[in-house]
C-alpha cells in the first residue's frame, strides 16, 4: 500500500538566518539609526522577541522579518504574533511564536476534507501528523491536490511517500 505524511515542520537554521538578516537590515536602515531595536530567537522556546521604540518600527521590524522569512521558504503562516506589551525604557515589545506540528483540531479538520473526496484511501491521525494511505498513488495525489487548495491555517508539507 503507498502512503505518505502530513505534517507541519519550520527549518529553525533558516529562522535563525532569516532573524539575522533582518537583524542587519535594520541596522543599515536610515530610519532605525540612533533606536534601540533588537530581534532575538529563542530555540529552545520557539519564539522571536522583538523589542523596538513605537509602533511603526515594529511593523517595519516584523515586515523585515517576513520578508526574509518568505526568501528562506517559511511560510508566515507559521508565525503567531502576540499583542504588543510596554518594556522598560519606554519600549515596546512583541513575542511571535513559531507554530510547529499538525493540531489536534487542524488533522480533525485534514481528515474531514480527504473523507469528503470520496476516494478509496484511509487516513489516520498520529501523534503531530496525518498518515494517508492508498492502495493507488493516483489517489494520493488527489488527496494532495485537495489539501494543498484547502484553507488549513499553518502550512503543511507532504513527506515520506512510499510505493
Amino acid at each position: 500500500m503507498a502512503s505518505f505524511d502530513i505534517v507541519s515542520r519550520v527549518d529553525f537554521q533558516e529562522v535563525d538566518n532569516a532573524v539575522n538578516v533582518a537583524r542587519k537590515t535594520i541596522l543599515t536602515r536610515y530610519d532605525f539609526r540612533q533606536s534601540k531595536t533588537e530581534i532575538t530567537l529563542d530555540k529552545k522556546e520557539k519564539k522571536i522577541h522583538v523589542g523596538t521604540e513605537d509602533e511603526m518600527k515594529m511593523r517595519a521590524v516584523q515586515e523585515a522579518l517576513v520578508e526574509n522569512l518568505v526568501r528562506r521558504k517559511i511560510d508566515p503562516k507559521a508565525l503567531e504574533a502576540k499583542e504588543m506589551q510596554p518594556a522598560a525604557h519606554g519600549m515596546i515589545q512583541r513575542e511571535i511564536a513559531i507554530k510547529e506540528g499538525v493540531d489536534t483540531e487542524t488533522a480533525r479538520t485534514v481528515v474531514k476534507l480527504i473523507k469528503g473526496l470520496n476516494l478509496k484511501v484511509q487516513a489516520a491521525i498520529q501523534d503531530q501528523q496525518v498518515r494517508v494511505s492508498a492502495k493507488q498513488i493516483d489517489d494520493l495525489q488527489t488527496v494532495i491536490k485537495a489539501v494543498r487548495g484547502a484553507s488549513i491555517g499553518i502550512p503543511l508539507q507532504f513527506i515520506n511517500m512510499t510505493r
